[in-house]
């Protein structure tokens, strides 16, 4: 055997062992989720968190998001189609997970003002839609997120003074402490009943609803 020969095989063994330790790592990491949300399963649905979708229903996703997430806004379109397309079956918790600091904050309240005034939906969307013009953390980004709410519906002095109340803070907090406890690191992060999503992808999202769904549907 040729010195050529034997550094391939080497390095080929070497890339065999580095793949294993990958796969090894990432259903370790998977194996850590899944734990932690069993032990957290209390935390993961509380009574404040805002639900879009039919509130009975036996499939809850729950989605760790930030409103100032470019991600969140692109997995966005892709769980409206995944509750449109199960209505009876899903629900989606959203848990506020503000790491994007002082522009989530700000805009996590304008959210629960728009919660406490029926419209939450439309100026949710209306935030994604227009992320770009307040998500950074220029001196007008505050402006720019009250101003994309008062274009969505929103009362603007009924939400200040909601704001103002210190409500939404509230809810922010016990999120922010639900999210240390059950060990979020990344937005979005979903859950499905209780099961960790194990990559960023989106079909891999409906592929676990349906899962569920089809579970259910067969179950007596």
């Amino acid at each position: 055997m040729t010195r050529r020969h034997i550094v391939f095989l080497s390095a080929l063994a070497a890339l065999a062992v580095f793949a294993a330790a990958v796969f090894l790592y990432q259903r370790h990491t998977l194996q850590v989720a899944t734990l932690q949300a069993s032990e957290q399963a209390g935390a993961m649905v509380p009574p404040h968190s805002p639900i879009i979708g039919n509130a009975d229903a036996p499939v809850t996703i729950v989605e760790f998001f930030d409103p100032a997430c470019e991600a969140c806004k692109a997995f966005h379109p892709r769980v409206k189609q995944i509750l449109a397309a199960f209505p009876r079956e899903t629900r989606l918790v959203i848990r506020y997970t503000p790491f994007h600091r002082e522009a989530s904050v700000e805009a996590v309240r304008i959210l629960e003002a728009a919660r406490a005034q029926r419209k939450f939906e439309p100026v949710l969307e209306a935030l994604l839609d227009g992320q770009r013009a307040w998500s950074g953390q220029g001196a007008n980004a505050s402006a720019r997120a009250w101003a994309i709410a008062q274009s969505a519906g929103l009362d603007a002095e009924l939400a200040r003074k909601h704001v103002a109340s210190g409500a939404a803070d509230k809810v922010l907090a016990q999120d922010v402490a639900d999210l240390k406890a059950i060990g979020v690191r990344a937005t979005p992060t979903f859950f499905v009943n209780g099961k960790p999503l194990p990559s960023t992808d989106p079909e891999q999202l409906f592929e676990l609803v349906n899962n569920e769904v089809e579970r259910l549907r067969k179950s007596p």
